[in-house]
């Protein structure tokens, strides 16, 4: 889901940290460091990266090409392949009847189908492409706010876990409890009370 959609899920952050001087050159470094890999000639499942949110099949941040005024604006990359258990269970079926008439043999141990079926599915991992999804970051630096469109349980900590390997800053996520403490003037006095309170139940 991305910045420009018809209809859209945003989760809010708060971004905590400070980055080196230059920013802007700190943050191309960071995100091409760290950028998506494509994984389609290979047998690796998934693949996590940044992208660029003008074009997110070809990153690139050289330029500042990621700044939009005050906002540093670029997408998180998800790429994962996914083949049916069905498709696997066929091939697997095929490998396992030609082993057995190669060996003259009525069994397989457990670990000859492991083997087998180990590398069935590297051979269709190679053959299948990747989906991308893709969820579009919108960050104010200055104001130390990011939305991230997407509220996908998944896509967020994939996000949390490389902004921090990346920018070496923590996100943390803004829900009613935690704009309270950390956007709001609360005395010392309450925020102790805010920390003690207590979900409700409603119930009909």
């Amino acid at each position: 889901m991305g910045l420009l959609s018809s209809s859209v899920s945003i989760t809010r952050y708060k971004v905590e940290g400070a980055l080196e001087k230059p920013v802007i050159e700190t943050v191309a470094a960071a995100l091409t460091k760290n950028s998506i890999s494509e994984i389609d000639d290979h047998a690796s499942a998934m693949s996590v990266g940044w992208t660029s949110f003008n074009n997110p099949y070809q990153p690139n941040f050289e330029g500042a090409s990621f700044v939009f005024g005050a906002y540093l604006v670029f997408s998180l990359r998800i790429d994962k392949k996914s083949i049916p258990s069905k498709i696997i269970q066929k091939y697997y079926t095929i490998e396992m009847a030609r082993k057995l008439e190669a060996t003259g043999r009525r069994y397989l141990s457990q670990n000859e189908k492991k083997m087998i079926k180990d590398h069935v599915i590297n051979i269709l991992s190679l053959r299948v492409p990747a989906t991308p999804n893709i969820y579009d970051v919108f960050w104010n630096y200055e104001g130390a706010s990011l939305w991230f469109f997407s509220n996908l349980k998944a896509a967020n900590e994939e996000l949390e876990s490389l902004f921090s390997k990346s920018l070496k800053l923590t996100l943390i996520r803004l829900f009613p409890y935690s704009t309270a403490q950390f956007g709001s003037d609360l005395s010392d006095s309450e925020l102790d009370v805010l920390a003690k309170l207590t979900p409700s139940k409603f119930t009909e």
